[in-house]
This record gives structure tokens, sequence and C-alpha cells, in this order.
């Protein structure tokens, strides 16, 4: 009989995490196990990439009304006096505005997501919160499960968490899962207690996939220079310092064309930043893009400016594509890029980041250099499947 089991993770909009559950979704034994996800929107740029083989679970009527702005949704609750009701989506609402970190705010909102989603009524053999937050907590109290799994997909330190309340979701998990060396010691410091419970599963990518997709035509010019990044658009990616990097490098003359794929919160701001320093015709956000391998398939160089990382898909995936590649020196860019060796490491700040742009647009043999050296790497991971499939099966 297939072992049933659940994913649970907001959207399979763009993100690391969610490209790499897509990529997991594709590469589990479906005649070994019966797969469902269950989504808090049904939507997003991958949504149409997930196998037929995985069923949806849909969360019900009273989710479906929470989800709606939070007058309506509060007014529909109301007149059919579901007072407790009301109550959750306005709290939702209130404690979602509070001066807070974003992580804080969204652990003190699941009190109030929790009554609306209920209990998932089904019992499975794993339930897996494929990303930190809600989906853990998600798997820990609407969800009956035999083995309960929790994957954290970022430096912990740099969540900006109530570690407390993570404690007592992570002590109900049977692991916590993580996805790079550095991640794994970060977890097990500031856990000590439950050190036992964290592991490491590395993103799952598929070098032969990439290289098929990265074949297909693109908008952009094939003989046109430019600089690529991959990336939400928020503070943690560092588009703005990548922003003010260019500022400096076209103040000296540099020619310079720099485009970003992604979408997020801070499109707004990043474009003000754009016109305000006259830099539209250096950097362009490109939006998301299903297929952006073509794009970094012809870029002069990949891009990765972030303040903080767990590990970076796009990174491995420029790796595999073999561009040259420059980073900022976040936390864990050691388990991914060693100095002059397979990338090109700088400080975080724009003038380290415009200092070792510059290098590398004006010295094609350390492109060149750079670039085989990541011919050598092994670099698929489709094999990391083996280590879900152990735990499901303790």
């Amino acid at each position: 009989m297939k072992k049933k089991i659940i994913f649970i993770i907001p959207s399979v909009d763009a993100g690391g995490a969610e490209k790499s559950l897509v990529n997991l979704l594709h590469t589990i034994n479906y005649d070994l196990y019966a797969v469902d996800l269950l989504l808090l929107k049904n939507e997003g740029i991958f949504f149409d990439s997930l196998p037929h083989q995985v069923n949806l679970v849909q969360l019900g009527k009273a989710y479906d009304t929470f989800s709606l702005p939070l007058l309506k949704a509060v007014l529909f609750f109301l007149l059919r006096l579901e007072i407790k009701l009301a109550f959750c989506r306005f709290m939702f609402f209130w404690q979602g505005r509070k001066k807070r970190t974003i992580g804080v705010n969204e652990q003190q909102q699941w009190k109030y997501l929790q009554p609306i989603i209920g209990s998932v009524n089904k019992t499975y053999d794993a339930a897996i919160g494929f990303l930190e937050k809600t989906s853990n907590y998600l798997v820990v109290d609407c969800i009956k499960a035999d083995r309960k799994i929790g994957f954290i997909h970022n430096d912990y330190t740099k969540l900006q968490v109530n570690k407390e309340f993570d404690f007592t979701y992570f002590k109900q998990l049977n692991a916590v899962l993580t996805i790079s060396e550095q991640c794994l010691e970060v977890l097990q410091h500031t856990f000590p207690e439950l050190s036992s419970k964290f592991k490491i599963m590395y993103n799952i990518v598929s070098v032969d996939l990439i290289n098929q997709m990265a074949q297909a035509d693109m908008k952009v010019s094939k003989d046109e220079n430019y600089l690529l990044s991959i990336g939400r658009l928020d503070t943690q990616k560092g588009f703005d310092m990548a922003i003010h990097a260019v500022k400096l490098l076209v103040d000296k003359g540099v020619a310079i064309k720099w485009y970003i794929i992604g979408e997020g919160p801070e499109r707004k701001n990043l474009e003000t930043l754009l016109l305000t320093l006259g830099l539209s015709n250096h950097v362009s956000l490109l939006g998301l893009k299903k297929n952006p391998y073509p794009y970094l398939k012809n870029a002069l160089i990949y891009v990765q400016p972030s303040r903080f990382e767990g590990k970076s898909i796009a990174i491995d995936e420029a790796k595999i594509l073999c561009k040259p590649i420059l980073v900022t020196d976040f936390s864990t860019v050691g388990d991914q890029i060693e100095h002059l060796q397979t990338g090109y490491i700088t400080k975080m700040n724009p003038e380290s980041l415009a200092e070792g742009i510059e290098k590398m647009l004006l010295d094609a043999e350390l492109r060149l250099q750079l670039s085989q050296q990541l011919q050598f790497l092994q670099l698929d991971t489709a094999t990391e499947i083996e280590k879900l499939y152990t735990l499901i099966h303790e």
C-alpha cells in the first residue's frame, strides 16, 4: 500500500523553497507514495508546474472567506453569527500591523489562523511543513500524521522570530530539515536541547532539466553583455545595495546593464530608487519568469547581493550553467562559494560590490577561470529525496 504524505507551504509563488518543493515533487516515486499538497494560496508562478499526481487539499469555505479583504470577511462572519471567526479575522489583521518583525507578527497571527483551518480530515503516514513558521505550525496543530517533519530554509538567526515560540513546535516534530551545513550549525547552537532533531537535506536541482530549459528563447539579445540576479524583491536579497553599486560604476564611466528576475514587496521602493538615481537604463526589473534559465545561460556574470541566505538555489543553478558568480559575504556563503575558485566574494556594501563587479567585467581571464572550474563539480542533487524517504519510514 502506498504511504500517504502531505506537504504544506503557503504558496508556490517565486522563491527558492517553492522551487525546491516543485523539484522534489517531480522527483518523488508515485508508485510508492500518494502525495497531497496543502497551499494557503492556490496560485503562483510554479502552480502550473505541479505534477499531475499531486492532489491539492482544499481548506474549505471558512478559509475562503477568511482570505477576503478585512471588512468583507468580518461582515460575512458577523451576518452568520460566527463571532469567533470574525474576531479571529480582525485579530489576524491587527497582529500583522504591530511594529514588530515580520517573523514575530507571523507567529502571533498563527493563533488566529489556526481556528480557521481547523483539523484536516485525513490521517497521513507523514506530514511535511516545507517552509519555516506557518507551514511547520500547521503540521503540528492541524494535521494527523504518524511522522511530522519541518523545514527551515534560511539562516535561523536572520529570520527575526521568537525562538521560544518555535521551540514548542520543534519539540513536537520528529525532525527538522535544513539546507546547508551552516544552517544546521545555527539551529543546533540555538536549540541545543533539540540538536538531534536537526538534519540536512539539500535543495533538489536537476542538471539535465536546467540545461534543457536553458535552450529556450528569451526576449533579451544574446549578444548583449549583462549581469543577472534572480530573487524575490525583498530587503533580504540586497537589490537596493546593488542599485547603489551601479550608481558608483556609472559615475566612473563603466558600461553596465543589470537584469533582475523576481517580484516582491520592494518593487516600488526599487523603482523609486532607480528613478531617483537616474539608473532606469542600467537596471531592469524583469518581473517573474517561469523559465529564467535562458537569461541565466546568456548572462555575462551572475550576481547574488544578498544580506542572508539559507542555501541559494539560484546560485546552484548558476553553477550548473557554469556562469561566473559574484556574491556578498552573507553568513552561509561558504556552503556554496569558495572565493576565486567557484566564485568571487565581496563585502556586503555598495562600494565592495561595485569594486568586485568592475574587476569581473574587466577581467575576462578571471571570468573564464571561474566558469571552467565549475565544470568539474557534481551538482545534481536528485538523490537527496532518499533522505526524506528514510525519515518517513523511521
